[in-house]
């Protein structure tokens, strides 16, 4: 387990430091929320609204996060309390979560927003977290506002008023209050297992968490503490650690004609076929076999399960297939040795009676045509 940080102890005032940290690559996916799978409308009421328009962060329970831009029509009744009166730290979009206020009533008291990161962590490794708040006008200040970091995804459709039962290895133990401005909050923590998704919220009942009343200049304080987020970005410090292949990756396996090989960490999200960042390790692993070895000739295959009509599964899984072949030409490898096909739930590696196993059955792999 991670030792417990505090965001205040951390803060770096560095600029140069700041600055060689901006060349490492950030490890967060559409860290400003700027880029939506469809923009949003109207307002959020459950979490699968911001599933449904935001571009790789989600809502990990079943309250609902904001998702905010240009085109977010906030209803009056929120509007009076001070929503979308806020603007972005950068860009045109941000995120808001509610962190306090189970105890008042307050619906949908503890939200949370999650992301795949764009790969695993690295134990040993040293990393920078860095994101900005701002609380509502009005809204109170409070303080837990945490980072927690996870090897699997987290999926809890309950009781949006009990936290998530989860320990935040980052956690900022000091009230966000910087007069209604945008806070930067910086820490440190050196990784201890390779989790692959962060998630940020109050992991603390309201009685374990402190607040404080705006100041009187913002008008009748609410009874809830309400912050938008922006600009959050996971780097590596240096000494830079890469993530280690291990002994069994496919990508030490013997090549050879006629071979079939899994490539075990492709995601997609659910009925799309766009790959989602975290791919980019092992779809470098492919580039690099194929750079290594140009006269390599491969076909991608895609599969899925037997969830959905045969016909859509069919489409579905040719054109993940096509996405990867695309990202190989895109990074300079010739469209003339590579070809993508799909067979939909025909193949299944295992019976789909169960989530597990259908999990299994969707995925994408490649056949060494000529070596």
């Amino acid at each position: 387990m991670y030792r417990n940080l505090l965001f205040n102890l951390l803060i770096i005032n560095s600029s140069i430091f700041a600055q060689s940290q901006q060349t490492v690559e950030n490890l967060i996916p559409n860290p400003s929320f700027e880029q939506f799978d469809k923009h949003p409308l109207g307002w959020f009421y459950k979490g699968a609204d911001f599933d449904r328009v935001m571009s790789y962060w989600k809502s990990p329970t079943g309250a609902s996060p904001d998702a905010y831009s240009p085109k977010v029509r906030v209803p009056p009744d929120w509007l009076e309390q001070g929503f979308g009166q806020a603007r972005p730290h950068t860009g045109q979009a941000m995120a808001g979560i509610t962190l306090y206020g189970c105890a008042n009533g307050k619906p949908h008291c503890r939200e949370y927003v999650q992301i795949q990161l764009r790969e695993p962590l690295v134990i040993g490794q040293l990393y920078e977290l860095r994101l900005w708040a701002k609380s509502l006008a009005r809204g109170l200040r409070t303080n837990n506002l945490g980072a927690f970091f996870s090897d699997a995804k987290i999926d809890e459709r309950t009781l949006t008023e009990v936290p998530l039962a989860k320990i935040p290895q980052i956690n900022y133990t000091e009230i966000i209050d910087n007069q209604g401005e945008w806070t930067e909050l910086v820490a440190q923590m050196k990784a201890t297992t390779t989790a692959e998704y962060l998630t940020l919220g109050n992991f603390f009942l309201d009685s374990a968490t402190a607040k404080r009343n705006p100041n009187p200049t913002f008008g009748q304080p609410l009874n809830f503490a309400y912050y938008h987020l922006d600009d959050v970005s996971l780097r590596k410090v240096e000494p830079i650690l890469n993530v280690p292949v291990l002994p069994d990756d496919w990508s030490r396996i013997r090549l050879e004609k006629n071979k079939i090989i899994l490539l075990k960490n492709i995601y997609f999200d659910t009925d799309k076929a766009d790959l989602l960042p975290r791919s980019n390790v092992e779809l470098n692993k492919l580039l690099q076999i194929m750079v290594d070895n140009p006269t390599l000739k491969i076909e991608v295959r895609g599969h899925t399960d037997n969830q959905g009509g045969a016909t859509y599964n069919l489409q579905l899984s040719k054109k993940r297939a096509q996405q990867v072949v695309d990202f190989l030409i895109t990074s300079g490898i010739a469209r003339e040795r590579m070809q993508s096909t799909g067979f939909g739930a025909t193949q299944p590696l295992i019976s789909n009676e169960l989530e597990s196993n259908r999990q299994l059955n969707r995925r994408v792999e490649f056949q060494i045509l000529d070596f």
